[in-house]
């Protein structure tokens, strides 16, 4: 797959100096989540300031399909799927950091106590040594925070272009039309639970990028 021009540039580059000399799983997943979230911030900083001479070029380009496209890459990342094979130096090196980081919380997941003990360990005790399973799950229980990263510099004229929020009336869908969030969310209040408006994460990234391209 070719990787479109958003893609070279992603602002990822603080994950692949992250320090992972710390034993401490609890602060392994703390340091992760916040490590991921800067660099969906600063790849937010980076889209949104471009944006402007991009939809001189093409007009109907949206901030929020922008920020969407870099967000699912980032996760493809987190989860270790990520098709981009340039500067493979810098890839394995991001790879590998990601490897020992879920390698310190896989080792705290399989010494959980309690009632969910088996559950966990039935799950998770063929996940080495690339911890795919834990990788995926982490993703869900965290994108909705990392879609508050990368819309935190977004404003109340940017709209989603899908009617995929559930505001839970039971009237359907409705669109996230400020701030490319859902139910009249925006940055600063941070509502809990409220889901990202976009599946693109959950699409793959070939036919994301194809998507793109075309």
């Amino acid at each position: 797959a070719c990787a479109p021009f958003r893609r070279l540039h992603l602002c990822n580059k603080n994950m692949e100096n992250m320090d992972t000399n710390n034993n401490d799983s609890s602060k392994a997943k703390n340091d992760l989540l916040a490590e991921v979230c800067l660099a969906a911030n600063y790849e937010a900083q980076s889209l949104i300031r471009d944006h402007p001479k991009y939809k001189e070029i093409y007009s109907d380009s949206q901030i929020c399909t922008e920020l969407a496209r870099s967000f699912a890459d980032i996760g493809d990342i987190v989860r270790g799927r990520d098709l981009y094979r340039r500067d493979k130096g810098k890839r394995d090196k991001l790879e590998d950091k990601l490897k020992e980081v879920f390698g310190k919380i896989h080792s705290e997941v399989m010494k959980t106590s309690g009632r969910n003990r088996q559950t966990l360990q039935k799950r998770y005790k063929d996940d080495t040594p690339d911890f795919l399973k834990l990788r995926e799950d982490w993703w869900t229980a965290n994108r909705e925070t990392v879609w508050k990263a990368i819309t935190c510099k977004a404003d109340a004229s940017s709209a989603y272009f899908r009617t995929t929020c559930d505001s839970g009336d039971k009237k359907g869908p409705s669109q996230a039309n400020k701030y490319c969030r859902c139910n009249d969310d925006q940055p600063g209040r941070d509502k809990p639970n409220t889901d990202p408006p976009t599946y693109f994460d959950y699409v793959p990234q070939f036919l994301r990028w194809f998507e793109e391209w075309a």
